[in-house]
């Protein structure tokens, strides 16, 4: 592709506009022809978004209309040559011209089977998170996967893809070099090959990554991390608790703390970017002021949490809270599921639990702490944007709830006699989405619900549940909390079941700091974005470090509908790329 300068585009003649990126949206001139009335574009990325805007702000028609002018993936345009150099070129980079005869026949059957359902053809990014190309593998099971999506939400997935597809193609032409977002997603790929499980599920399915605290491939990862600190400019170490430092001095006396960073361990079977993302981001920073050989007025400290989700000793934010000061040192007896206590894990790993006290920071030595992490939701992917500022961290109480009723004959014991602790627990379930939907920023979660050796001719004499109920601002949440549970007695006493609850999580939201958010906003306004803000449902260890400092947050977006915990987690290299320059800007603009 014959490159050509943003300069060149601002200053070329409309027509000559619309022939340059002609080739960016398949067969339709119409999308540069709307956005050549906005130029001059201060930088690629506000060139993209006004293109991008001409999309959004189109019509079902004209919408349609784009995806329709579409090829079919390894479809009847390929395999005659019909097809444009771009998607030529894309189809080339996922192996689709190398498919075999199975391959081919099962891409034709999904290609028919999807055009019956939606009435167009599947648009994929072929290209992927990275650019450089999914596999036939991959292609096919998002195939597979999207095929039971709605009509609706297919046409915008297929709008998103779109999109993707040619914020590549623009890359291209513009000659775009990342300077971070490669290297980044590159890290990601290495550390989510080391896994507590040792292969994946099988054909069609991603890996299985689970990284549980204090594991081999936990303290595998943790040296990787001290490594690739230690090799862009900082000094590195493994502290006790098992958190990955690294610190970028400062050559200015007397000389504070900003902070960064996110955790490593990961949910079983969780996704590549979550937690990560906040350590191998600032390190590629760091990497590119200690090859440019400047300094900050601060020194800058990135740690890697080692401990965040709670996995595997049920107790969760083990490395913030040590950072913090706020270790429970009971926690060390603490077993997990095969008995062995945190205090021999930790000293199997070579840690010594006598200095985990000296791991907390003195508050007036920390100038505050800024956190990078997936959104792990859809907002941002829905609003197409790449980046938000979080403005608080919704405070979360979560209870286990067992229920007994008293199992009996399913075939002799009439309805109106029955002491059923499923049914009470159906009861629960509603009861807490009812409640929970009476506050903008309230969500509540039974996310576990078992009948232990049910069967299916006996009532269900035991029920266990889990309750998550979340809230930005606490006394919406205590108050939604305190419903459920007196709704439970209630329901409970009318079905002559008893029940107890015992709370696991009393975590209060964590606003963050307008100041910190006003100087991200800026720094993201500054990167040609559009400053957005949203609340945090999940809890991060920005949450607990708001104990000693001042908080902030910036999201990137998730894509595959926003899901995170899982292995179809994604994000990709351009949005990586923009939050390491708004961090970045940040970090050089930081006001205290």
């Amino acid at each position: 592709m014959t490159t050509v300068t943003l300069s060149e585009l601002n200053g070329c003649n409309a027509a000559a506009f619309i022939d340059h990126l002609r080739g960016i949206y398949e067969h339709s001139p119409w999308i540069p022809e709307r956005a050549a009335a906005q130029r001059p574009f201060a930088s690629d990325t506000a060139l993209k978004l006004a293109l991008q805007d001409v999309v959004t702000r189109a019509t079902l028609d004209e919408q349609l209309g784009l995806i329709r002018a579409h090829p079919e993936l390894a479809g009847k345009a390929a395999v005659a040559g019909q097809l444009t150099e771009e998607s030529s070129s894309e189809q080339a980079a996922s192996g689709l011209h190398l498919c075999s005869a199975a391959e081919y026949a099962q891409l034709q059957q999904l290609n028919a089977d999807y055009n019956a359902k939606f009435g167009f053809p599947f648009i994929l990014a072929v290209k992927g998170p990275t650019g450089k190309g999914l596999t036939r593998r991959q292609v096919i099971a998002a195939f597979s996967r999207r095929l039971n999506h709605r009509r609706d939400d297919e046409i915008a997935e297929c709008l998103r893809q779109i999109k993707r597809i040619a914020e590549i193609r623009l890359g291209d032409l513009l000659g775009v070099s990342l300077a971070f977002g490669p290297a980044i997603m590159a890290w990601a790929e290495t550390l989510a090959a080391w896994s507590d499980i040792d292969a994946g599920p099988g054909p069609g399915h991603e890996p299985d990554l689970t990284c549980a605290y204090l594991t081999p491939a936990h303290q595998r990862t943790a040296a990787q991390l001290r490594d690739w600190m230690t090799d862009a400019g900082m000094d590195a170490r493994i502290d006790a608790v098992g958190n990955v430092v690294g610190v970028y001095r400062s050559g200015a006396p007397g000389a504070k703390t900003l902070m960064t960073g996110s955790h490593y361990d990961t949910v079983r079977n969780g996704g590549k970017y979550d937690g990560r993302l906040g350590i191998l981001l600032p390190i590629a920073i760091v990497r590119h002021l200690h090859q440019r050989g400047e300094q900050l007025p601060f020194q800058l400290e990135v740690v890697g949490f080692a401990e965040e989700e709670g996995v595997r000793f049920k107790s969760t934010f083990l490395g913030s809270n040590a950072i913090t000061g706020r270790f429970d040192m009971a926690l060390l007896d603490q077993q997990d599921a095969d008995g062995i206590t945190m205090r021999a894990a930790l000293a199997a790993a070579g840690h010594d639990v006598t200095h985990i006290p000296a791991l907390a920071r003195q508050p007036q030595d920390v100038l505050a702490f800024v956190e990078v992490h997936i959104e792990q939701g859809p907002v941002l992917l829905q609003r197409d944007l790449a980046l938000g500022v979080v403005t608080a961290i919704a405070g979360s109480s979560r209870f286990l709830v067992q229920l007994t009723g008293l199992a009996s004959h399913a075939g002799t014991t009439p309805m109106d006699m029955r002491k059923d602790a499923a049914a009470a627990a159906a009861e629960i379930v509603l009861l807490v989405e009812r409640r929970c939907s009476q506050a903008p920023s309230l969500v509540g979660t039974v996310g576990q619900l078992t009948v232990p050796g049910g069967s299916v001719n006996v009532i269900p004499g035991a029920c266990q549940l889990s309750l998550d109920i979340r809230a930005a601002d606490d006394a919406v949440r205590q108050a939604a909390v305190q419903d459920v549970l007196d709704g439970i007695a209630a329901i409970c006493a009318r079905r002559q079941v008893t029940f107890t609850s015992e709370q696991i999580v009393d975590a209060a939201a964590a606003p963050c700091a307008p100041r910190l958010m006003d100087q991200l906003g800026a720094a993201v306004e500054r990167a040609s974005l559009p400053r957005y803000d949203l609340l945090s449902g999940a809890g991060h260890d920005a949450m607990a470090m708001a104990a000693i400092t001042d908080v902030a947050m910036l999201f990137t977006r998730c894509g595959n509908g926003g899901i995170s915990h899982n292995p179809l987690e994604t994000m990709t290299a351009d949005d990586a790329d923009i939050a390491a320059r708004v961090l970045l800007d940040f970090i050089r603009n930081f006001q205290t």
